[in-house]
Order: structure tokens, then sequence, then C-alpha cells
């Protein structure tokens, strides 16, 4: 199994990835996460935007979640720190009034960046919970996957 896992050497110790080896290319990844709403929450979005004490919540979400796109090595202990090129977060309203975030991002580099879309995605997610739960605590974070990825080994797109 440990010859499967990247992130797991030799003697079944957890380590970072060498990619010394690996050639430069332009990288690409999105991400999305769902997130459903009650029927009270619903019915404050005006002009694709919820305005609360806190201030306006997508705009918000949309910032947390480049910063927090940014800080990804941060967060999960054997992600390279990469020189995000591009951070381009999405809200948008479904037919049923749920949200579906995308975080789409860009780096040109040795190593991938879909760790960055997800991490976008799900903190965008996660800032809406936050500003929204004085409204009610039904809101349900769903979803979160990787849309694309492009640039590395492989290319993957999901529809």
């Amino acid at each position: 199994m440990t010859d499967e896992l990247s992130h797991i050497d030799n003697n079944n110790n957890p380590t970072m990835v060498d990619v010394s080896d690996k050639k430069i290319t332009m990288r690409t990844a999105a991400a999305q996460s769902l997130v459903l709403l009650p029927d009270a929450i619903k019915a404050v979005i005006t002009d694709n935007e919820i305005h609360s004490k806190k201030g306006p919540v997508f705009q918000t979400a949309i910032i947390a979640g480049v910063m927090a796109a940014k800080k990804t090595h941060e967060l999960i202990p054997f992600c390279h720190p990469l020189p995000l090129e591009s951070c381009k977060i999405d809200i948008t309203t479904t037919e049923d009034k749920d949200l579906l975030i995308t975080c789409q991002c860009k780096v040109t580099a040795k190593t991938g960046i879909e760790m960055e879309a997800l991490t976008g995605a799900s903190v965008a997610a996660l800032t809406i919970y936050d500003m929204c739960k004085a409204l009610s605590h039904d809101i349900t974070i769903t979803a979160t996957q990787l849309i694309t990825k492009s640039g590395g080994k492989s290319d993957i797109i999901r529809r």
C-alpha cells in the first residue's frame, strides 16, 4: 500500500513529495463546494448577495477563499508552497437558491494546484456558514470536489 501513497516513505513515515526532478508547467485546477441553505437564508438573498450585520456575505467569502488558497501550504502538512498566479472564486445561486462556489487557480510550477482550489472553495463555504449562522444553523456544506485539473501527469475533467 505504501508504494501507492506518495506521502509515505519506504519506512512508512509521512513525507513531502520530492518534486525537484519535475518539469515546470502551467497547472490549473477548479473545485466546487455546494452550500445548501434553509428557507430563512434563501429569503434574504437579493441581487446575488446576502447583506448581513457582518457585511456582504458573498464578497467576504470570496476574499476569505482567495486568502485561504494562498495559505494552503500552511494548512495541509505536505503541500508545497506555491506562487499562485490566479485565484478566482465565483458564487452563484442554483435553481433551488442554494449556493455553488467555484474556485479556479493557476500556477506555473513543478507541482499541482488542486489543493489550493479545494481549500479556496471550502473556506469560502465555511465563511458563508459563519456569516449566516445567526439566521440559521441549518446550513449544509456538501459536495466539495475537484472539477478540473491540468498540467501535471494527468488531466481531470468532471462535469
